[in-house]
């Protein structure tokens, strides 16, 4: 890919959206920041005569072709695109209602499918693009409190490892971006939900819980304007790794997973093995 790209940004008006913008731009590149407001979006990036500031909710399939068609009638092509948007539901997973639950696959995996769907035929014409996904290591790892948003990462994790196949012919790469804790907007009140409280057996835990994130949130170790900066470094490469670990809480993360799972695979391996039919 050329130095100079044009990028395409969701949920840029706040959290590591704004900071990717910003890298992209300093880093000399066209951007297209979506938000759902798009005053807030100019607020938090500023002006730039490389900026294009789109209004986009991801859960809208018809927003994310309007956004699309603005980008191609200004900038005439997309070469990056980055799915970052998307909200958090905690909760234990009985308390979590019906809807919250679907609230949160629709804004983390179908928001991205919605706009990614948009982009792909204007990649495929130009015969080049990279797809970039947000997903987290709640896709790589599943834990306690975080059913709905472990089920929309993973969802996400098994779309783009599918689709890389499909579209790798055609000149178009994707990246998974697995981040750990980074001092975002992600444990705020804009951007998380906590079930309601309803069942005495999770009353005591989940107050804990949500008092230890509250006590974390603003003190992450992450730095977003870094993790920005790699982004940029890792997306001018020729073939960008399918899956980064962003943090080294994020690779540990990967690598302990990776042990569970070969040790899931040997717990069995006998019992396993002995399934054929007999005449097979």
């Amino acid at each position: 890919m050329n130095n100079k790209k044009v990028w395409f940004i969701t949920g840029a008006g706040r959290g590591m959206g704004v900071d990717i913008a910003k890298a992209a731009l300093d880093a000399g590149h066209k951007v297209v920041a979506t938000g759902r407001n798009i005053d807030k979006v100019t607020q938090a990036i500023g002006e730039s005569a490389d900026l294009l500031v789109v209004k986009l909710d991801v859960t809208n399939p018809a927003d994310a072709g309007s956004a699309v068609k603005s980008v191609i009638d200004r900038f005439g092509r997309i070469d990056v695109l980055v799915n970052n948007a998307g909200n958090f539901y905690a909760g234990f997973f009985e308390e979590l209602s019906p809807e919250d639950f679907r609230a949160q696959v629709e804004t983390n995996l179908f928001g991205p499918v919605n706009v990614t769907r948009a982009v792909l035929p204007v990649m495929r014409a130009q015969r080049s693009g990279l797809v970039v996904t947000i997903s987290s290591t709640a896709g790589i790892s599943g834990g306690a409190f975080v059913s709905a948003y472990a089920a929309s990462k993973f969802g996400v994790e098994g779309w783009i490892e599918s689709l890389t196949p499909e579209v790798a012919p055609f000149g178009i790469r994707t990246m998974l971006v697995e981040p750990g804790f980074f001092r975002t907007e992600l444990l705020t009140p804009e951007s998380t939900s906590y079930a309601k409280p309803s069942i005495d057996d999770y009353a005591e835990k989940t107050r804990q819980t949500i008092t230890a994130w509250n006590s974390m949130n603003g003190l992450q170790g992450g730095d977003p304007a870094k993790l920005a900066k790699a982004l940029i470094q890792l997306a001018s490469q020729d073939e960008p790794p399918l899956r980064w670990a962003a943090g080294a809480d994020a690779v540990e993360d990967l690598e302990q997973k990776a042990q569970r799972l070969l040790a899931q695979a040997d717990a069995y391996r006998d019992l396993s093995s002995s399934l054929a039919l007999d005449d097979a």
